[in-house]
């Protein structure tokens, strides 16, 4: 594996909460590699740490132990700034009340770039304009936030997250609120951004089958493992087997998704 590709390395890394009293370790000795132009899920059932993992990897909640480095350097080093320049992260928070339209949204992303009056220089124009095309929102331009769908709202926090221009983006569910029609065109949209742009991009996710479709690799967390793989290895070596602890719920390795048994 050539270093150069990687983004994010963890080194042993352990994650969890601390009390006064003692350590909640949710998963340990984890030794990940993020690559650029690779689209990776993480997957997991309800509660297994999937948000603490996330909020570790962007340096948000410091680890138990070990180390994140993103870029080859340990993330807790980075400055706000600095790490806005090299992370993007989207959130599923509902946006603040405010009359920002999408072109506006979008062009926020730009604020690490900016001077302090957050003045957008022609550069910064071309790269909302560009970033605006690549995910096919050009026609919302002018639309207030609140007056576009669930689903093109994805897309334009996406855009802003590619607006600033970082070498990887994370996000935390992204297709949660959205109907199957949307969940498949956010997949496929954020699977080609990963490809055409060369960045890293990993999101956690519910929806396991569209996952295992189409990712180029998958986190998985269990209560006994975090494992990181191509989803037919993963399937080959049982992981997806040990995911929810009821029998009623199978994966069938052959179909490559979970069946409902009688």
């Amino acid at each position: 594996m050539s270093l150069n590709k990687n983004i994010v390395v963890t080194s042993d890394l352990s994650i969890g909460y601390k009390t006064k009293m003692e350590k909640n370790i949710i998963a340990q000795n984890l030794n990940l590699n993020l690559e650029k132009g690779k689209l990776i899920t993480i997957v997991g059932a309800n509660g297994i740490g999937k948000s603490t993992l996330l909020r570790t990897l962007t340096g948000i909640q410091k680890p138990l132990s070990g180390t994140v480095f993103l870029n080859g350097k340990n993330i807790q080093y980075f400055s706000p700034l600095t790490l806005a320049q090299n992370l993007s992260l989207v959130l599923t928070e509902k946006l603040p009340p405010s009359n920002l339209t999408v072109f506006e949204l979008v062009a926020l992303g730009r604020q690490p770039y900016t001077n302090w009056l957050g003045k957008l220089s022609p550069n910064d124009l071309e790269k909302v304009n560009e970033v605006m095309k690549l995910t096919q929102i050009e026609h919302l331009a002018t639309k207030k936030h609140y007056e576009i769908s669930d689903g093109q709202l994805q897309k334009v926090m996406i855009a802003r997250a590619l607006a600033q221009e970082t070498s990887i983006i994370i996000l935390d569910e992204p297709t949660t609120h959205l109907d199957i029609l949307h969940k498949v065109s956010v997949f496929k949209l954020l699977k080609k951004l990963a490809h055409e742009t060369d960045k890293c991009i990993l999101f956690s996710t519910h929806d396991i089958d569209l996952a295992i479709q189409l990712s180029d690799e998958m986190i998985v967390m269990t209560d006994n493992i975090v494992v990181q793989d191509q989803p037919c290895n993963l399937i080959s070596r049982g992981v997806f087997n040990t995911l929810f602890k009821d029998s009623s719920i199978i994966f069938d390795g052959e179909k490559g998704k979970f069946v409902i048994s009688n």
